[in-house]
């Protein structure tokens, strides 16, 4: 991924995507949030400030149907 650190939880949010969607497969933020407030118990204004922090540093990407991890 890109070569900014993030904080432990960004991390762990990130590899909590990565594992739970396709390489291939674009994902709403709502299914972003769904699967960050399951897996990592998170509410949904934190899981929206991971999945803000993630886009700005680069993690994801924006397509026209929801967003899209950056290729590692």
């Amino acid at each position: 991924m890109c070569g900014s650190s993030l904080p432990p939880l960004a991390q762990e949010a990130l590899d909590t995507l990565a594992s739970s969607v396709s390489d291939d497969d674009s994902f709403t933020e709502q299914q972003a949030y769904a699967i960050l407030v399951e897996e990592l118990d998170l509410n949904q204004p934190a899981a929206a400030d991971i999945i803000e922090r993630l886009h700005m540093h680069g993690h994801l990407y924006e397509v026209e149907d929801g967003f899209r991890l950056t290729d590692s």
